[in-house]
């Protein structure tokens, strides 16, 4: 078991080649370790030791009205919440069976592992697609020189390479570009389609399952049910029928104990946050690279701030003779070369697209 979580640790260390945002490496990263751990945590809890635990006469064999209630599902008594628990009720939602239609059943314990690692999957969707599109192109160009102490004549030659390729094919990273920006998009997509494939999988509980557990300690004893105990019931009822000796159909009601149910309570609470949390900072992403499509202004900005040792003048003439896919380019090959090797390149570049000062490598 520690030996698949030690595995996960893949997937957060960091790479030695930077390709995208860090938000971005939250959806591939974080996420997915969360939901992966998550998935081998309650596929241990569900296969190792009994998942459910189901109150038996002599008449039924304990296994088999386990593994009945397990693949058939159990349930609870909605109205049942509201009433006094030891008094009118035996546990929450535990109550008489009147009406089979006012049964709210619970499906999804059996399908929580396979759920999380699908959603693993949708969440690494984006990063394979952006993985493939960018096809190793900052690698390439990066060449060592994010190595600071390399032969003068080495450095040269592989400055005059990457200049070469920058000059040489000006304009034409838009759709490279365009690629990541939709890869990002689709991340914030798949956070919200996940929520209500989730709020689907929970009967419509889960959009607001945290804003619930914020706001159930602060009503009054009376008038408040534990949207936990509501969505993850510990206790449920299961309906199991047979033959007697006299070949009658009998029915036997029996309590199920769900000690899944408490794993997946604080699973999904966590969930929802991350998710809450993970979604806001996409949007400001997604609008963050609205901004820069359609504003030069702001992406000299960026550079500005993000590379210090390069000539504001450099930079301004580079905005101005190039699109938004060469900002980007430029952009990641300076997270990943060395900086004073970046700022030689990036004032060579403007050299080439017409900046003049002889104090250009003095700076």
């Amino acid at each position: 078991m520690l030996d698949i979580f030690r595995g996960l640790k893949g997937l957060v260390k960091p790479h030695s080649v930077t390709i995208d945002s860090s938000i971005f490496r939250l959806h591939y990263s974080a996420t997915v370790t969360f939901l992966l751990a998550f998935s081998l945590i309650v596929t241990t809890r569900q296969y190792v030791g009994n998942p459910i635990d189901c109150v038996h006469t002599k008449d039924i064999p304990e296994d088999v009205l386990n593994t009945y209630c397990w693949i058939h599902s159990t349930y609870t008594i909605p109205s049942a919440f509201w009433k006094r628990i030891g008094i009118d009720v035996a546990h929450p939602g535990i109550d008489k069976t009147i009406d089979p239609e006012e049964r709210r059943y619970v499906r999804y314990y059996q399908w929580v592992c396979f759920c999380l690692f699908f959603q693993a999957i949708l969440f690494y969707i984006p990063r394979w697609l952006w993985k493939n599109w960018e096809a190793g192109k900052i690698s390439a160009l990066k060449m060592d020189l994010d190595q600071g102490i390399i032969t003068e004549a080495e450095k040269r030659q592989k400055k005059k390479l990457l200049l070469d390729y920058l000059y040489a094919n000006l304009k034409n990273h838009n759709f490279w570009c365009y690629r990541y920006f939709f890869c990002e998009f689709l991340g914030l997509v798949n956070i919200i389609g996940q929520m209500f494939l989730m709020d689907r999988f929970f009967d419509g509980t889960f959009l607001t399952f945290g804003i619930e557990v914020i706001s159930f300690a602060e009503r009054d004893q009376e008038d408040r049910i534990d949207p936990m105990v509501y969505i993850f019931p510990r206790m449920t009822k299961c309906t199991f029928h047979k033959f007697g000796t006299s070949g009658e159909i009998e029915k036997h009601d029996a309590m199920c104990i769900l000690p899944l149910n408490i794993v997946n309570e604080k699973i999904y609470i966590f969930i929802w946050f991350w998710f809450l949390l993970l979604g806001f900072l996409t949007i400001l992403v997604v609008i963050y690279r609205v901004l820069i499509i359609f504003s030069p202004r702001i992406r000299a900005y960026l550079l500005y701030i993000r590379f210090r040792l390069v000539k504001k003048e450099c930079i301004n003439i580079i905005i101005k003779k190039t699109k938004v896919g060469d900002w980007f380019l430029l952009y990641m090959l300076g997270q990943n070369i060395d900086s004073i090797i970046f700022k030689e390149v990036v004032h060579e570049l403007a050299r080439k697209l017409g900046y003049h000062n002889k104090d250009i490598y003095e700076s």
